[in-house]
């Protein structure tokens, strides 16, 4: 057991940093799966964080307020959906516009709450499980949403790669005018998956305001949204690799704290640059092969459709 103890902390905080990743970027999978590309993630991240943590002050109910950070997810999305798939405007613009809507919304929601402290949420001892040696200490005492997070990652990978609907999800990711000539409802289904990958940023966002810190601090994203949005390139759009990417990237920040903490003479922020630096180092390598990026990115990624056109 004393062998575990100092490992024990680390691997915590790996996965309570890899949490909100995992959440931003599988949702975000689903929609580039259905050939829509929302860089507004880091925009419904803030708004889910706000809205969760001002949620969870109110009532003192975690669920709650998760609940209130998806509808907000959901809600911002709904823009961004409206305005590329109703109104036909460029995905990257308007991604790019709702992230910088989002960071001044979420600004001035929350001006009054910052500082606020809340209850975090606490770890769940699972029957069992829990008294397994070594095993029960390393993996069976987090919050519920971590667990969730896994049944997450099983049920998109299930909805991927096994059901019917997200079989027709990827069909229209890849050829939308194909699909809609079969009778597929393009429009409906990119919408659901826009919505869904609202819903999951959001719920991202409240993990970091009601977990992480538990406090709302502007701008306390600190550019998550983006690298979930490069996790689902690093991960090539296979759930799995997507949530191993997300761990990887928990690592590293986790690592680069505890290197900040034993004081090795190395600048402060050259140690917070290592997580992303790492990132784009993996992207690069990745990208280095074309076919890997060709032979998985749905192939309407990012192209307006209307069934009219």
């Amino acid at each position: 057991m004393s062998s575990v103890s100092p490992i024990l902390p680390i691997v915590a905080s790996t996965v309570a940093a890899a949490t909100p990743l995992i959440y931003a970027a599988l949702g975000e999978t689903v929609v580039e799966k259905a050939g829509v590309l929302n860089l507004g993630i880091e925009g419904m991240m803030l708004v889910g964080a706000v809205a969760g943590f001002a949620a969870n002050l109110a009532s003192g109910s975690a669920t709650l307020g998760f609940v209130a950070a998806a509808a907000a997810g959901i809600l911002l999305s709904l823009i961004f959906a409206f305005l590329t798939l109703s109104l036909q405007t460029n995905q990257v613009a308007t991604g790019l516009a709702l992230t910088l809507f989002g960071i001044g919304l979420s600004a001035f929601a929350g001006h009054d709450l910052a500082g606020t402290p809340i209850p975090g949420l606490k770890g769940i001892a699972i029957p069992l499980l829990s008294d397994i040696p070594i095993l029960g200490d390393l993996l069976f005492h987090y919050d519920f949403m971590v667990y969730l997070s896994g049944v997450l990652f099983l049920a998109v990978s299930w909805f991927l790669s096994k059901s019917h609907a997200g079989l027709k999800l990827r069909a229209i990711g890849e050829s939308p005018a194909v699909a809609h000539t079969i009778g597929h409802a393009v429009i409906r289904t990119r919408y659901l998956a826009v919505m869904f990958g609202g819903a999951t940023a959001g719920i991202a966002g409240a993990y970091l305001s009601t977990v992480q810190t538990p406090m709302w601090v502007e701008g306390m994203t600190a550019g998550k949204g983006w690298i979930a949005l490069a996790l689902v390139v690093f991960g090539t759009w296979k759930p799995l690799r997507v949530v191993c990417g997300a761990y990887l990237f928990g690592g590293v920040t986790v690592l680069q704290l505890y290197a900040q903490g034993f004081g090795l003479g190395i600048p402060s922020e050259l140690l917070s640059m290592l997580p992303y630096v790492a990132t784009i180092v993996v992207l690069v390598i990745i990208c280095r092969d074309p076919k890997t990026i060709l032979l998985n990115q749905p192939v309407s990624l990012g192209s307006s459709f209307h069934p009219d056109a």
